[in-house]
């Protein structure tokens, strides 16, 4: 069987997610890049008038995920990425020649090529880090910062907006997102520090209008 390069399966076929995506990559090009929440809506937006073999799913596969499945398949992304290399094609190769992807095996195990395909950037951005935090950008935590929230009852998870008033770097090496907190205000005037902000409680905050 023959490599494929990311762009598909068989690195052939259109469909409405390419198209937009396509349409994402010109505007960036010309200066007036989209940001995903803009990407978003205007999937949404134009879904409905798109013919039946264009469908757009606007639903972020990546939601499918548990926490931990999330974090080591950003972390498999990453990876890639520092290599210069396609995550995608990456993993679909490893399958064509049968061989184990390690930490992200559950993906072809559990969920297969039609739910890898449906992955785009964008899907991507809405659970990555975009930028560093400053003081001043406002974001939302989750509750389960400060309490238990059970796995099972996704209602009992609450998002409250707040403020970053303070970041501090604790002196990890490398990419300077090693060991850093950072205090937070929220509407009420009350502070907290969030330990680890990139590293293990990066999925308990989102940058104010990503919904995960």
């Amino acid at each position: 069987m023959s490599k494929v390069d990311g762009s598909g399966v068989d690195g052939s076929g259109v469909d409405g997610d390419g198209v937009l995506q396509a349409a994402f990559e010109a505007c960036a090009q010309q200066g007036w890049a989209l940001t995903p929440q803009q990407q978003q809506i205007l999937r949404e937006a134009i879904a409905p008038f798109l013919p039946d073999d264009w469908a757009v799913d606007s639903r972020n596969p990546l939601a499918d995920l548990t926490e931990a499945q999330r974090t080591a398949f950003l972390a498999f992304i990453a990876e890639q990425s520092q290599q210069n290399q396609s995550w995608k094609a990456q993993l679909l190769n490893d399958w064509l020649a049968g061989r184990d992807s390690g930490a992200v095996q559950f993906i072809r195990e559990s969920f297969g090529v039609g739910w890898l395909e449906r992955i785009q950037p964008i899907h991507v951005a809405q659970y990555q880090v975009s930028d560093l935090l400053k003081v001043g950008d406002r974001i939302e935590v989750a509750n389960d910062l400060w309490e238990w929230v059970q796995d099972s009852d996704p209602t009992a998870r609450e998002w409250i907006p707040c403020t970053v008033v303070q970041v501090l770097a604790g002196g990890g090496q490398g990419d300077g997102r090693s060991q850093v907190a950072c205090t937070v205000r929220f509407d009420t005037g009350m502070e907290y520090e969030i330990q680890g902000v990139y590293d293990w409680n990066r999925y308990n905050w989102r940058w104010v209008g990503l919904k995960t």
